[in-house]
């Protein structure tokens, strides 16, 4: 995986007054096709921070997406943001998203090449100062699906989040391979996660002996903490929800990498 660090694409985000944000454009390569990932962080702290790596609902990385990272980045991470479909493939629909998203839900070896490149690039990467021993992941929707794929891959790390996230996977038993806690954060009303799939995968983990929690809202479908979505009952924003699964998250962080909640 060759890469290369771009230019600053912002310099501060607004609401974010109070860290110097920056955004760097990442340019990489997965197998000899470009990607084009951003790296977020507090550009004031010279410290090392533990690593999130970000994997976006299936727009893929967008504006929105890179608001969101700089969020959970603050003073304390530096988040990177995974590119899962290759730099010249930018969703301008739900439509183009939908498709793009199939390809490589439809090819979990090729899921699992593409997050796990992230995540080394997070690592590996000089702009930012990161405790490479300190990582986590966190997914939305089809990012949620995709960081679940990671652990299920068996690379070490400290963590992953699944927000309104896929819980299916075509190989359960890989879930043996499992070595980090998961934390899931579900919308109890999900009809893109009936039920039956979330029964499967609580058998998934208690089968193979994983470290894991399932917070269930209700009241919540999916896609509970875009503020974007709004399709009412089926993917449409909580933003009481949205509040209490970033608590959530950042309960777990603080309690697998021991920071600051």
């Amino acid at each position: 995986m060759k890469r290369i660090l771009g230019g600053v694409l912002m310099s501060t985000l607004a609401g974010l007054a109070q860290a110097d944000i920056k955004v760097e454009q990442v340019d990489y390569e997965i197998d000899g096709k470009p990607f084009e990932g951003r790296l977020v962080y507090d550009a004031s702290v010279q410290v090392p921070r533990p690593g999130v790596l970000m994997v976006p609902n299936w727009m893929g990385v967008t504006d929105a997406a890179v608001e969101k990272a700089s969020k959970v980045a603050g003073t304390d991470y530096v988040v990177f943001v995974a590119d899962m479909y290759g730099r010249d493939i930018r969703p301008a629909n739900a439509e183009e998203a939908g498709a793009a998203a199939s390809t490589v839900r439809d090819d979990r070896a090729l899921m699992r090449t593409r997050v796990n490149a992230g995540l080394d690039l997070l690592a590996s990467q000089t702009q930012a100062p990161v405790a490479s021993d300190q990582l986590v992941a966190i997914g939305f929707c089809f990012g949620g699906g995709s960081v679940l794929e990671l652990a299920r891959s068996g690379t070490e790390l400290k963590g992953v989040v699944s927000f309104h996230g896929n819980l299916d996977t075509p190989n359960p038993a890989d879930a043996t391979n499992i070595k980090a806690p998961i934390l899931v954060l579900h919308g109890a009303d999900d009809p893109f996660v009936p039920d039956q799939q979330v029964a499967d995968f609580q058998a998934e983990m208690r089968d193979a002996g994983v470290d894991w929690q399932l917070i269930s809202y209700g009241g919540a479908v999916h896609s509970f903490s875009d503020p974007s979505a709004n399709m009412a009952g089926k993917a449409e924003y909580h933003p009481v929800v949205a509040k209490r699964s970033f608590a959530a998250m950042h309960q777990f962080f603080g309690e697998v990498l021991g920071a600051a909640e």
